[in-house]
């Protein structure tokens, strides 16, 4: 018989890995050993609601429960579930999560907490590896289900950031990464850049690096180490030379508040 720390290692691999019919039988198996085993039941809910069984899930829930009442934890995710039992919802929209997913791309790829979140009744339904969308709005750009509804959007500067770039051709994708009640962090990986933007970092890993040449931003060929770090000041200084439309699309007034988010 395997010892805990080995069925606990495969189930948590199984589960980085989105395997989590793999992770619920190495989970259970635990559980058949160690009754008391919190964290096993912790795991078991989460990968239950992965699999769209949301009546298991709310048991393991309970029974985690029961040997911590006082854990906010699984109070909010008894509370995610509810909301999902009062939209009548029996399955959660999952999909296969890649391995390779979540893996950092320097430059390329930003791991992001959104603000101005939406309502329980849309977080409640996200799942880890789910894709959403970018929304572009005047003052800010959004994140959205593929049912449209409203989950969040990018910090300010972040979102006048990508706004330029998307302005400029470039093309993202995006993928819920960590979800709850309260909290949404998303994978922005960048797919495509526009032939103006070539030539700069869209996710600099120096948030204040200097653009030492704004002017060469043409859709010339160019070699990736030729690249260089943009800062939000400086793609300001880009803006300002974008027509008419475009800033009208780019508005980048330091003063501006942001809209409140949706109810």
């Amino acid at each position: 018989m395997k010892d805990i720390s080995q069925l606990e290692k495969q189930a948590i691999d199984n589960a980085v890995n989105g395997q989590w019919r793999e992770a619920i039988n190495f989970n259970e198996s635990i559980i058949k050993i160690d009754k008391k085993n919190i964290e096993t039941y912790l795991r078991l809910g989460f990968a239950y609601l992965q699999t769209n069984k949301i009546k298991k899930a709310k048991k393991y829930y309970l029974q985690a429960l029961k040997l911590q009442p006082n854990n906010n934890f699984i109070k909010k995710s008894l509370e995610r579930i509810k909301i999902l039992e009062l939209k009548k919802l029996t399955y959660l929209k999952t999909s296969q999560i890649d391995p390779l997913l979540f893996i950092d791309i320097p430059g390329k790829t930003k791991t992001v907490s959104l603000v101005n979140c939406g309502p329980k009744s849309v977080l409640a339904k996200l799942t880890v590896g789910q894709r959403v969308f970018l929304s572009s709005k005047k003052r800010r750009i959004e994140i959205r289900t593929e049912d449209k509804e409203y989950a969040g959007c990018l910090p300010d500067d972040l979102s006048k950031r990508l706004a330029i770039f998307i302005k400029n051709g470039g093309l993202f994708s995006v993928y819920v990464k960590e979800t709850s009640l309260k909290n949404t962090v998303v994978l922005l990986k960048e797919e495509k850049k526009g032939g103006k933007m070539l030539r700069f970092v869209t996710f600099p890993t120096n948030s204040d690096a200097n653009l030492s040449r704004l002017e060469s931003s043409s859709g010339e060929e160019i070699n990736e180490e030729d690249t260089e770090e943009i800062s939000l000041l400086d793609l300001e200084k880009l803006a300002e030379k974008l027509n008419n439309e475009e800033k009208d699309y780019l508005p980048f007034d330091p003063d501006e508040k942001t809209d409140e988010s949706e109810e």
